[in-house]
């Protein structure tokens, strides 16, 4: 039975294992000079064009790390009030940056050029952080999708005000996915400066990426990987899983897998009178509200999240290993605890 909680609960794509098994077969040089590294340092360099490249083991190590090539402790990063660099990393950008995070209330979970303007006043004034930093998600933790004109705009306005957008890229392959567009016109071109790319979310055992687009955020970036702790000494078995991952569009098989389940679920959910989808369904999120009574029943075969306690809004996720049989014999079970009688 599979979970719709998270996309973090799926497994690792047999590609994926394969290539770590590939990678044990050899004596190799530690802290990222092997030749595994090497490759897939490569691979992101013929996908995103010059780019520095560094691995972390998970997304808020990621994060630590770009935040910290692009601060110092009396500037300010802004963000969503629902960003994960906000809600789920325990303070860790904020206690590794020193900085202050100034988190925006976001329907959608997108910020905008409008939405920032009000806080540039404190630029300049030595009783105010400095804002220099936003930090926007990509897919967002609300499912939804910068366009490519979003994209631009915000990063426009933030280089006309002397700003770095970091992109949290946790899902960045679905997003990109459902863009139907290439890695570096999705990034680079819209002129994100630094990102944090997703691989456990699609696939990977474990380990991140951080991309550095912006020559300034290069500097010291090594070293802020290895004190924010996540310089791994075998770093071969992080580099090559997303070796296999981006050769031969293995991302994009997943991604766009998992963004066509949610449709899917979200088609067949729909079509329940008793359900409301909440949120647009941009990559692999679905996001509703059904009766109370049913919460905890279907969790008990099913386990999700409620995503909002005071509107009882829940969220269910699907993955790259997501099947139409699992979706069907959710939305089947949803329906027979709704309405027996029905079934």
């Amino acid at each position: 039975m599979k979970a719709f909680a998270s996309d973090n609960y799926s497994g690792i794509h047999p590609e994926i294992l394969e290539a770590i098994q590939h990678a044990n077969n050899y004596h190799e040089v530690s802290y990222g000079a092997d030749r595994f590294t090497q490759q897939a340092n490569e691979q992101f360099e013929s996908l995103f064009g010059p780019v520095k490249v560094l691995y972390a083991f998970n997304g808020t190590g990621a994060n630590v790390i770009a935040l910290k090539c692009c601060t110092l402790p009396f500037h300010s990063i802004i963000c969503t009030d629902t960003a994960h660099i906000q809600v789920d990393e325990c303070g860790a950008p904020v206690q590794s940056t020193g900085c202050t995070l100034i988190p925006l209330r976001s329907a959608d979970g997108k910020l905008t050029p409008e939405m920032i303007r009000p806080l540039l006043k404190a630029k300049g004034n030595v009783h105010h952080n400095q804002p220099k930093v936003i930090s926007i998600s990509q897919s967002t933790e609300l499912g939804t999708v910068y366009s490519l004109q979003e994209l631009r705009l915000l990063c426009d306005f933030a280089h006309a005000n002397d700003l770095y957008v970091h992109l949290d890229g946790a899902r960045i392959s679905n997003a990109v996915a459902a863009l139907g567009v290439d890695f570096k016109t999705a990034t680079v071109d819209c002129g994100v400066d630094i990102m944090s790319f997703g691989g456990t979310k699609n696939g990977l055992m474990i380990g991140e990426a951080v991309l550095i687009f912006n020559e300034e955020l290069k500097m010291h970036a090594e070293f802020y990987q290895k004190q924010s702790a996540q310089l791994g000494s075998k770093n071969r078995f992080i580099a090559v899983q997303f070796l296999a991952l981006l050769k031969h569009d293995l991302w994009y098989r997943m991604a766009s897998h998992a963004n066509n389940m949610a449709q899917l679920l979200a088609a067949e959910i729909s079509r329940i009178p008793e359900v409301k989808i909440t949120r647009s369904v941009d990559a692999n999120a679905v996001f509703a509200i059904i009766p109370e009574k049913a919460i905890e029943p279907l969790q008990k075969l099913y386990p999700f999240y409620i995503w909002d306690e005071n509107t009882l809004e829940l969220r269910w996720m699907c993955s790259f290993d997501t099947t139409t049989e699992d979706i069907m014999n959710f939305v089947s079970a949803l329906k027979h605890i709704i309405a027996p009688s029905r079934t």
